[in-house]
């Protein structure tokens, strides 16, 4: 049997395990985040379709990543504080993450292989990729990150409508 998305665990942001198992059945809207980076207002975006789409399946997943330019150096303390404070996030997030190299997160890892980027490049480029997983845990649709939150909402209609 292949691997999908709920076969993977990661840890909350605030330390706890979380088997994405638990989101069997939904759609989920995978990001990496950061909280000082251009698309950073994305934030309010995400956390207006988790708002619209929660009832009927949809969990999005937001994992911090420092990768890109040093745009999210704080602990996941502060990571969590700046997204309740400045967007209101109230969508699951994990903790700080690594999305390329050696020591990419495994979902990670998967994601980038079951849908890769332009010219078949396994690399995430930069923050803000995100990815659409249907109620079967298969990769829809992979984003870039100036793809906006709001452009994804046919996307995701169509997904629930599955």
């Amino acid at each position: 049997m292949s691997q999908t998305a709920f076969d993977f665990e990661a840890v909350s942001i605030t330390g706890e395990p979380v088997a994405l198992s638990q989101y069997r059945g939904r759609v989920m809207l995978v990001v990496n985040t950061a909280s000082e980076c251009g698309f950073t207002p994305q934030f309010k975006g995400l956390e207006e379709l988790w708002r619209e789409f929660q009832a009927r399946g949809l969990v999005i997943v937001g994992f911090p990543s420092n990768e890109f330019g040093g745009q999210d150096p704080g602990s996941n303390d502060d990571i969590a504080s700046f997204c309740q404070l400045n967007y209101g996030v109230s969508f699951p997030m994990m903790g700080k993450i690594k999305v390329n190299g050696a020591e990419a997160h495994p979902l990670w890892r998967w994601l980038k292989g079951e849908k890769p980027g332009i010219l078949g490049t396994q690399v995430i480029k930069w923050n803000f990729t995100k990815f659409l997983v249907g109620r079967d845990g298969e990769v829809i649709k992979r984003y870039a990150p100036n793809d906006t939150p709001a452009s994804l909402k046919a996307d995701i209609e169509a997904a629930l409508g599955q």
